[in-house]
């Protein structure tokens, strides 16, 4: 048989149960009596609260449900925020990989300036200096191009102060600048808003040699 019953309701007694079967139905319809009577005395209580009582309960029910606005309040902001700020990433960063592509271009275009000498520039025929200034356009030109979409050289002079997360370090030579400041550039650095696209290869310096 059941050793509990419901609220409300009688345990069927059957006349063949043991003593310990009476004995746990008479538990259960005490424990169900006892139940009944603490949910009357609840609700008399609920039913006879003061008026001060009662404006008392409202107040802090008031206090509750403006903690909670004020808490879903502040959720929906951050979420905003956060959404704003993703998307400002995205606008930002969306063309880091092609970007990235292009710097071999610019590479190139730089080597191209740099392998000839300035005392040769002046042997150029018309035909020749044409075309060095076209290559210089669009070496100009690129640079620009990609400074408009947020990726800009950086700064990697010499006498720079040497960053790690702007420059990569390929060796250390003797020089007139600072110790531990950039001495010469390998190969130029780029930046993407405020990420580093390609470190700057640079050399630093050791200081003055004996």
């Amino acid at each position: 048989m059941s050793d509990e019953t419901k609220n409300g309701e009688t345990a069927d007694i059957d006349p063949n149960a043991s003593k310990a079967d009476l004995k746990a139905a008479a538990d259960a319809m005490l424990k169900n009596a006892r139940a009944q009577a603490a949910e009357t005395m609840e609700a008399e209580a609920d039913s006879e609260m003061s008026p001060e009582q009662e404006a008392m309960r409202l107040k802090i029910e008031k206090d509750e449900l403006r903690e909670q606005l004020l808490r879903t309040l502040a959720d929906l902001d951050n979420t905003r925020k956060r959404a704003e700020r993703q998307i400002s990433e995205a606008r930002v960063y969306a063309i880091e990989r092609f970007a990235g592509d292009l710097l071999s271009v610019s590479d190139n275009l730089a080597r191209a300036l740099a392998a000839l000498p300035d005392e040769d520039r002046a042997n150029l025929s018309d035909a020749g200096n044409n075309l060095l200034s076209g290559i210089e356009m669009t070496a100009k030109e690129l640079e620009t191009a990609l400074g408009r979409h947020g990726v800009k050289p950086i700064d990697a002079a010499p006498g720079a102060v040497f960053d790690p997360n702007l420059h990569q370090a390929v060796a250390q030579i003797p020089s007139d600048q600072p110790s531990g400041t950039i001495a010469s550039v390998f190969q130029p650095g780029w930046k993407i808003g405020e990420r580093t696209l390609r470190a700057a290869m640079v050399a630093v310096s050791a200081g003055g040699a004996n």
